[in-house]
C-alpha cells in the first residue's frame, strides 16, 4: 500500500519523481494506490493543484493509472519498472514461457568470415543476400516485398514505429487477450489501449471496427499462432478485417507473424490487403534460436522511412554478424528440414493436449502455435491447484484487457503421454475450485 512509502516533493516534478522512485524500487508495486490529491497535498504542503499536476504526468507517461472512484493507482505494467515472469517454483514443470523446445533449434555458429574494422554499415544497413532470402520468405504469401527492413526483433521494431507514429495518450487497438509483452509495450509508450476481443480466427471484424470508431491510430495484431489465444485469420477473416481497416486508410496497420515457420497455418496476410499504412514483421526466434534478435519487416515506403530514419538516430543498423548468421541458417538445409520437424512436432503436441482436455469435458483455444488457451473461472485456483501437481501455467490475467478469465499452457516441450496427466490433474483441480468458489 501508498502507506508504506513516504512520497516527498515540494514542487510537481519533485512528487513524480518520488512516485517514480518508489515504483521502479518496487515499493509501490502494480495497483498500489496513490493519495487522494487534496490529502496528499495537506500532507506536503503544497496545493491541490501541483498534486495534480504531478499525477498528470505520471499517467501520461503510463506509471499510474486514474480509476474514476477508485483513485489513482500504479499501473498493471508501470514504465518504469519491468515485469518478468515469475521465477518458477523448484520441482515443477514449466509449461509458462512460452519458448521453443530447445531440442529443435539449430546450434548457431557465428560466422568467421567477416572481418573487424570499422566499416560504413549506415549506408549498407543490410546484407543484400538477407534482403533477398526474406523476399523469397515473404513473397509465397503474398506479401508485398518491395520495401523491406530489419530490427532487434518484433518489439523493438513495434515500440519505435509507435514511438515514432504516436504520440502520448494516442490509443491503440490491441487483441484481448494479447501478448502481454505487448500490452506491456504500448502503457510503457504513454499510449492507451483499446481492447479487440478474439476468436479462433484472430480479431473479431465487429469489435475493430468499434476501436477505429473510438479513434485508434494504430492496430497491432497477430495473422496465425495468436499469443496467448492461438487464433488464425481465415482467407474470409483476413478480407472481412480488411474491409473494415480500408474505412479509415491512416490507421497504421501492424502484423506481427512471431511463429511463422512453425505456426502450422497458412498465412492470409492484411498486409496482402491493398491496405495504404501497414507493416507485415517476421522473427526467427521461435525457430532459429532466442537469442537470435532479429525481425525482418516488408512494409509501405512511409512506413519504411521512418521506421529507418529513427534507427538511423539511434541503434544505426543490426549487426552484420547477426544478419550473416540468419542468412546461413535460413539457407541451410538441414536447418529447413529441422525447421519443418519442429512445425509437426508443435502441432502434434498441441493438439494432443487439446484432446485429452476435451476428453474431460474442458474446453480449450488453440488451432495454430505453440500456445493453448483454457478460459477458467478463477486463474489463481487453477494455476495453484496445478501447482500442488507439478504443473507452472500462466494465468490469463497478464494477457487481458478486458477478456474473461483463462490460464495459457505452452505445449512446446509438452510430449503427448504428459499431456494425459495434465489433463486429469486440471480436470481434478477444475473439480477442487468448484467445490471451493462454486460451480
Amino acid at each position: 500500500m501508498a502507506t508504506q512509502y513516504g512520497i516527498s516533493g515540494a514542487t510537481a516534478k519533485g512528487i513524480a519523481s518520488s512516485v517514480e522512485r518508489g515504483v521502479a524500487e518496487g515499493a509501490l508495486g502494480p495497483g498500489a494506490a496513490l493519495p487522494p490529491v487534496r490529502r496528499l497535498a495537506d500532507e506536503l504542503g503544497v496545493s491541490p493543484g501541483t498534486v495534480a499536476t504531478a499525477y498528470k504526468e505520471l499517467r501520461r507517461r503510463g506509471i499510474v493509472v486514474t480509476r474514476g472512484r477508485g483513485g489513482t493507482v500504479v499501473a498493471a505494467a508501470p514504465s518504469v519498472a519491468s515485469r518478468r515472469p515469475p521465477k518458477v517454483p523448484d520441482g515443477l514443470r514449466d509449461l509458462a514461457g512460452g519458448h521453443p523446445d530447445p531440442r529443435l533449434l539449430p546450434h548457431l555458429v557465428p560466422p568467421s568470415r567477416l572481418s573487424p574494422g570499422a566499416r560504413s554499415h549506415r549506408s549498407t544497413p543490410r546484407l543484400a543476400r538477407l534482403e533477398d532470402a526474406v523476399r523469397d520468405w515473404l513473397r509465397p504469401d503474398g506479401v508485398p516485398t518491395e520495401h523491406v527492413t530489419f530490427a532487434h526483433g518484433a518489439l523493438d521494431l513495434i515500440g519505435r514505429l509507435l514511438s515514432v507514429e504516436l504520440r502520448p495518450g494516442d490509443p491503440v487497438a490491441m487483441e484481448d487477450p494479447g501478448y502481454h509483452h505487448l500490452l506491456d509495450l504500448v502503457t510503457a509508450l504513454g499510449l492507451r489501449t483499446v481492447p479487440v476481443a478474439v476468436d479462433d480466427q484472430g480479431m473479431r471484424p465487429e469489435a475493430l471496427r468499434d476501436a477505429l470508431r473510438a479513434g485508434v491510430r494504430a492496430v497491432v495484431c497477430s495473422p496465425r499462432a495468436q499469443n496467448p489465444y492461438g487464433g488464425c485469420f481465415s482467407a474470409e477473416r483476413r478480407d472481412s478485417l480488411v474491409a473494415v481497416l480500408q474505412e479509415e486508410p491512416d490507421v497504421l496497420v501492424v502484423e506481427n507473424d512471431h511463429a511463422s515457420a512453425v505456426a502450422d497455418a497458412p498465412l492470409h496476410a492484411l498486409a496482402a490487403g491493398g491496405l495504404e499504412r501497414w507493416v507485415h514483421v517476421r522473427t526467427a526466434s521461435k525457430f532459429l534460436g532466442t537469442d537470435l534478435r532479429w525481425a525482418a519487416a516488408a512494409c509501405d515506403p512511409i512506413t519504411l522511412a521512418r521506421h529507418d530514419g529513427r534507427m538511423l538516430l539511434t541503434s544505426g543498423w543490426v549487426s552484420h554478424l547477426l544478419q550473416e548468421t540468419v542468412y546461413e541458417l535460413m539457407t541451410d538445409d538441414d536447418t529447413r528440414a529441422l525447421v519443418a520437424r519442429a512445425q509437426d512436432t508443435y502441432a502434434l503436441r498441441r493438439n494432443a493436449l487439446r484432446h485429452q482436455l476435451a476428453e474431460h469435458g474442458i474446453p480449450s483455444h488453440s488451432v495454430s502455435g505453440l500456445n493453448v488457451w483454457v478460459p477458467v473461472r478463477d486463474e489463481s485456483a487453477v494455476v495453484n491447484g496445478l501447482r500442488s501437481h507439478g504443473w507452472w501455467v500462466a494465468a490469463g490475467a497478464r494477457f487481458r484487457i478486458a477478456s474473461a478469465p483463462g490460464v495459457r499452457i505452452s505445449v512446446a516441450d509438452l510430449e503427448p503421454s504428459d499431456a494425459v496427466r495434465l489433463a486429469s490433474d486440471f480436470a481434478v483441480v477444475l473439480g477442487e475450485s468448484e467445490a471451493t468458489y462454486g460451480g
